[in-house]
């Protein structure tokens, strides 16, 4: 009897195998099929160009020292109006509840009662956010500036009634992971006691913003680096006359000094001088041949002077000393497409992704480069994977709209 049990279990078990494998053969053989009948209009796609992704082309401020070692806590660097001008320069129609100086103030008086540094908090909710034009699975009327509860999968995480209590919010996450001293206002922060509760390894231990990467966001490789680029492109001197004077007095003084060279070319830079912002920075990487960010800032003038081979070799450098530049690799991607090196753009673009999976514009620019090359039906694959990212971008939107409108119905 129990023999036969036996073999009447096996006999099932296999049956119910070859009925799972045929059901996988039968979805996958549909999937093959599908993907086979998808056909494009060749004239339609003659007249059709993929719009590519604007560069990051916004130099940097040159900082001293070891960045990584940068803490949450501590004063500000940027003034209030060099962090307004700096969000109104990249997008002066933010979607906020409030006006764009009245959020820089709130964060401001905000971080400096609970001892954060304010002007890499707004960064960080920049980069949250894309500049308040969100997105992702957040919304603005939410009022949640840093993705606090937003895990993904359509999950739009907290909501806060102003914007102040969500800038405080924002505020008392990071000083839960900064520090165990609790905040100095009311918790409005939903995640602050469950930090402190069950994530012992990580309340009150991460003093860095670098050390945020992967705790933060995840995988967020190299989340707290972006942080910090933001808040080195906020830093730009004044381009006004008498900053002007001042730059042209200090070199002549400071001849020797590469610091001198780079103020002055980030000014003529601001004033729309990229020939004499090129020299400035030639001079100054003369002057220190491995400081990263002179590197970069010269390979942007370059490609503003169209000296596109110049800048490519500058970013050669630039990434042999910064491996993990998501702005290096994107930039440098996008001067390859535009020499119709097709494989050595994407290979920069999938370096981009595999740095922060959520550079959408890495993506788009890797449908163009496929476009190119006549794969329309990956091109199709990477514009739509970009759109589910995000579901804003004017430019991804509108690709995706022409590729779909190729297809043969």
């Amino acid at each position: 009897m129990k023999k036969i049990f036996t073999c009447l279990l096996t006999f099932f078990f296999i049956l119910s195998a070859v009925n799972f494998a045929d059901a996988a053969k039968d979805k996958t053989e549909k999937n093959v099929k599908s993907e086979k009948t998808l056909k494009f209009d060749d004239k339609k796609l003659k007249k059709t160009q993929l719009t590519e992704s604007t560069a990051r082309d916004n130099p940097v401020f040159v900082m001293r020292g070891d960045l990584n070692q940068l803490t949450i806590l501590g004063g500000a660097t940027a003034t209030q109006n060099q962090m307004v001008r700096f969000i109104k320069k990249n997008n002066p129609n933010a979607k906020l509840n409030c006006s764009i100086e009245d959020i820089v103030k709130i964060y401001y008086a905000e971080a400096e009662t609970e001892g954060i540094r304010p002007d890499l908090a707004i960064c960080q909710a920049i980069k949250e956010t894309g500049f308040w034009n969100y997105g992702g699975d957040v919304d603005p009327k939410q009022n949640n500036f840093c993705g606090l509860g937003a895990t993904g999968n359509k999950e739009p995480g907290a909501k806060f009634d102003t914007p102040q209590i969500g800038a405080r919010a924002h505020l008392q996450h990071l000083l839960a992971y900064a520090t165990k001293r609790p905040p100095r206002t009311a918790i409005v922060d939903p995640r602050y006691l469950l930090l402190a509760q069950y994530r012992q390894d990580v309340f009150g231990k991460i003093q860095n913003w670098t050390r945020l990467n992967g705790v933060w966001a995840v995988p967020g490789k190299n989340y707290g680096q972006d942080i910090i680029e933001l808040w080195k492109r906020a830093l730009m001197p004044d381009s006004n006359d008498t900053a002007f004077k001042a730059a042209n007095i200090q070199v002549q003084k400071n001849s020797s000094n590469a610091d001198a060279y780079v103020n002055r070319g980030l000014i003529n830079f601001e004033r729309g001088d990229f020939s004499a912002a090129e020299k400035d920075f030639i001079k100054a990487s003369e002057l220190e041949p491995y400081t990263a960010d002179i590197l970069f800032n010269l390979a942007i003038m370059q490609e503003k002077n169209k000296h596109f081979d110049d800048a490519i070799k500058t970013y050669d450098k630039f990434l042999a000393i910064e491996l993990n530049s998501e702005n290096g690799y994107y930039n440098r991607g996008r001067l390859k497409l535009a020499q119709n090196n097709f494989d050595g753009a994407i290979k920069d673009f999938e370096k981009v992704l595999e740095l922060e999976d959520r550079f959408v514009d890495a993506q788009n620019e890797i449908a163009v480069a496929h476009f190119r090359q006549k794969n329309y039906e990956q091109a199709l694959k990477d514009i739509r994977k970009a759109a589910e990212v995000n579901t804003t971008n004017k430019i991804i939107n509108e690709n995706k709209t022409k590729l779909e409108d190729c297809l043969k119905r």
